[in-house]
């Protein structure tokens, strides 16, 4: 069985199969486009690589049991298989870890109520088994990323040097996450597109008749769906904007949705990338020159350190990311975050440009929608529901840690040990947006306040019993003890009319 998410060529689980006795299964089934309303070009996206991937291994001589969306009436995945299994009679099937374990659960009941045998077999693409990642997190009190990314920079000698950090030291933050000033970013290179073929243009008229209420946009598709485009894309990478990447990673701008970024995360999730070829690509491109090492380390670090720390810790903690809501969050998601309809400019930049792309980098992520949402204080399975459908590459082995951990602080801690919030002048200094909108992110109290940093105080005073002494935190927190208590009680007042609004669909 290939999932959406395994369509590297080769592809791992093959070698130690023959054509000869056993086959390939695949399908397509709307459940997966419906169980979180998903962005039309993330299935348009997941649809066409898989067909690529299909014709590429008939093209071999494989057997390919495919279930094309609109061609069978059943709804889930789990369906369809044990109608096969029934059908078809297979003494074993085997798959690659799922990266989501609802998926997982789904495949198991099939095969159990069909009697066959299910064989999970560990994913080979990934740096770091679930077994050594867990041996990793137990032998600690507290899991970090900065250490998992250095205990793997050293076990793979990456970016090492007589076994020291190159340049002696683990990462350049003081030399990236820089801004743009007013000046802008001025000319940016162009990424390689990848217009839709005719497969993928079939694909998006199958998704227009069985699934037309998919929100978002496809119009602008031009997404790698194959292994060799996506090699294009790292190459085009690596050759025009890496040098750059980590000094402007942080940084805004409108109309710019791309800047310096790579572009590659939907590539690597459906394996149509390797991470040791991607690594590979950045480290040859510092040691040729062609690269800053700073910037070289700041794309590492996204690739061997968070992308390979945040699976771990999704397959660690396992259902229990469902289940967590430290903050108490019980907002609804605001109904901005399905229609950008808002006056609050970065929101309306973020949002209407993921809308139509399925795409927003990681500080729009975290520090706009993410910030906001959590600011606000929604309840965690809505917006990681929103998260994992809205954007092109989201999986949920790497969504729901980054959103529910890292974004939202849901996790207790588990993820970050600190909540990612800010007042309005976080997005004035690293973007443009505010200079194009009516609030002002100085301002707290009144109708021009940006309702950011209405609600960063509002949310520093409503946890100020959870972070006050916390030792990374307590010196955010000692503003709120020394603010005057009727404007603490006015800010409390003007927040608890922005969820109201909210809450009665007004516009914000």
């Amino acid at each position: 069985m290939v999932l959406g998410d395994q369509l590297a060529q080769p592809h791992p689980a093959l070698e130690a199969l023959h054509p000869s006795r056993d086959a390939l299964w695949m399908a397509e089934v709307p459940g997966e486009s419906l169980h979180v309303p998903s962005h039309t070009a993330r299935t348009v996206l997941f649809l066409s690589a898989m067909r690529h991937f299909a014709r590429r291994q008939r093209e071999d001589g494989w057997t390919l049991h495919y279930h094309a969306l609109g061609e069978h009436r059943h709804h889930t995945l789990e369906s369809v298989l044990e109608a096969d299994l029934r059908r078809l009679r297979p003494c074993e099937v085997q798959v690659l870890q799922p990266g989501e374990i609802r998926v997982q659960r789904g495949l198991e009941a099939a095969c159990r109520s069909a009697g066959v045998t299910l064989t999970v077999l560990s994913d080979p693409l990934f740096l770091v088994s679930l077994e050594a990642f867990s041996e990793w997190a137990g032998a600690r009190k507290q899991p970090r990323m900065e250490h998992f990314y250095r205990d793997q920079r050293r076990r793979l000698d990456v970016l090492m040097e007589d076994g020291e950090p190159a340049g002696g030291q683990w990462n350049f933050d003081a030399e990236n996450r820089r801004h743009f000033g007013r000046e802008g970013p001025g000319r940016l290179p162009t990424p390689k597109a990848f217009p839709p073929d005719a497969l993928t243009r079939k694909v998006i008229q199958t998704i227009a008749e069985q699934l037309p209420d998919l929100p978002g946009r496809c119009e602008d598709f031009d997404w790698p769906v194959t292994p060799a485009q996506a090699r294009e894309a790292l190459d085009d990478f690596i050759a025009h904007r890496l040098p750059y990447f980590g000094r402007y990673q942080d940084a805004m701008w409108g109309g710019e949705p791309w800047l310096y970024h790579a572009r590659l995360s939907a590539a690597l999730n459906l394996h149509l990338l390797g991470p040791r070829e991607v690594i590979a690509a950045a480290e040859g491109a510092w040691h040729s020159g062609h690269t800053p090492l700073a910037a070289a380390e700041g794309f590492v670090r996204q690739i061997l350190g968070w992308r390979e720390y945040v699976r771990g810790l999704y397959f660690h903690f396992g259902e229990r990311w469902h289940e967590w809501n430290a903050l108490e969050a019980g907002e609804p998601l605001p109904a901005l975050y399905w229609d950008a309809n808002t006056e609050m400019h970065c929101l309306h930049e973020a949002i209407g440009q993921t809308l139509r792309l399925g795409y927003a980098h990681h500080i729009q992520r975290l520090m706009v929608t993410g910030l906001f949402a959590q600011l606000l204080g929604v309840q965690p399975a809505a917006i990681h529901g929103w998260y994992l459908g809205i954007y092109v590459d989201a999986v949920e082995w790497v969504e729901m840690p980054n959103v529910i951990g890292m974004s939202q602080h849901a996790d207790d801690g588990r993820m970050a040990s600190k909540p990612y919030v800010a007042t309005g002048r976080y997005i004035q200094r690293m973007s443009n947006y505010c200079t194009q909108c009516r609030y002002h992110p100085t301002e707290a109290l009144g109708d021009d306040a940006c309702p950011f940093t209405t609600l960063y105080w509002d949310f520093l005073d409503r946890h100020r019993d959870r972070f006050a002494n916390h030792p990374r935190t307590a010196l955010q927190w000692k503003h709120v003890e020394k603010m005057d208590t009727e404007r603490l009680q006015a800010i409390r007042t003007q927040a608890a009319a922005i969820r109201e609004r909210l809450r009665q669909g007004e516009r914000l």
